[in-house]
């Protein structure tokens, strides 16, 4: 092969380069040009939908384009997590993702973590709380812990095993010395009715269920929160009861990993602003959330912190990731 000739090959390549980076840019430019699906790894009704189909209708106005939230449920959220893995890193495909990430990799349920996505940003914390069986024979923490230890694992508590809301009575249990009976059921939704209905005694909430506490259908014993919250005065914090417990669920966007820097910045930018909307923030005042936005880099950081904290957290409970 003459010397021209490998040049001019190494020229038609140089151009073909150039002419798919332009196509990928004008590609990127476009952004979104159809409507983006957003998959939620949990059943309609529960928390976590109510409180992204919130954040997807608010997020549509500065995309420019419909979100469609798309419940994929199974395994504590791992099936949604990898139909959301695998997807195509397009940015026609995004993930709500909360602290379950952390809990079902270090309890071996799942083997995807965070690392196998692009953090977009954190929208929402919610406080969580442990709720009772309104006809259960202790009105308070400290009654109960008494009759647990002295009634080793009869105490039911409805969780979806290695998650958030396995991880937070867990947590007590340890602190208090004292062992629960966990009854695994797939989302908030269905554990609540079944607390209500008396096939459980305990399990984590949050304000969402506020009406019904009121009501009478179910008691909380004490918040996780560092002060107690205002529209429950009544109760206690688990600081005040000399547990050293502060927990919530903190719902973020993620993207499938490698999707481009730029369609990232787009979807950061839309997070923010749709996470400034007053109407946002009311609903999810109404869901017993609070907004806490947090940008990518701020998001990666928390996500990272928390990642280390839940797997000191699940080694203490004798969780160990093989």
């Amino acid at each position: 092969m003459t010397r021209s000739r490998i040049f001019r090959q190494i020229g038609w390549l140089v151009f073909a380069w150039a002419l798919l980076g332009l196509w990928a840019s004008a590609t990127d430019a476009a952004y979104p040009d159809r409507p983006v699906k957003l998959i939620v790894p949990w059943a309609a009704g529960g928390d976590t939908d109510a409180i992204m189909r919130v954040i997807a209708d608010a997020l549509e106005k500065p995309l420019g384009q419909p979100m469609v939230v798309v419940n994929i449920t199974g395994a504590s959220g791992t099936v949604g997590a990898r139909e959301a893995k695998a997807a195509a890193p397009d940015g026609y495909t995004l993930y709500s993702v909360h602290d379950y990430i952390h809990t079902t990799f270090y309890t071996g349920v799942s083997n995807i973590s965070y690392k196998d996505f692009e953090p977009i940003c954190l929208c929402t914390e919610t406080p969580s709380m442990l709720a009772a069986y309104t006809m259960a024979p202790w009105s308070t923490l400290k009654d109960m812990l008494a009759y647990a230890k002295q009634h080793p694992e009869e105490i039911t508590v409805g969780a979806t095993l290695g998650s958030t809301s396995h991880f937070f009575p867990a947590m007590l249990a340890q602190a208090a010395g004292v062992k629960f009976k966990y009854v695994s059921y797939e989302g908030t939704a269905p554990r609540m009715t079944a607390l209500m209905g008396g096939h459980l005694m305990l399990g984590e909430t949050n304000l969402t269920q506020i009406e019904k506490v009121k009501a009478g259908h179910m008691k909380i014993l004490a918040v996780a929160t560092e002060k107690r919250l205002p529209d429950l005065p009544d109760v206690p914090t688990f600081k005040e009861l000399g547990f050293d417990i502060e927990y919530a669920v903190n719902r973020g966007l993620m993207a499938p990993k490698g999707t481009p820097e730029s369609i990232l910045t787009k979807l950061e930018g839309a997070c923010s602003q749709a996470m400034q909307n007053p109407k946002v923030a009311d609903s999810m005042k109404m869901q017993g959330t609070f907004v806490e936005y947090k940008g990518r880099k701020a998001y990666a950081e928390f996500l990272q912190k928390n990642d280390k904290d839940n797997a000191v957290l699940a080694a203490a409970l004798g969780y160990t990731r093989k």
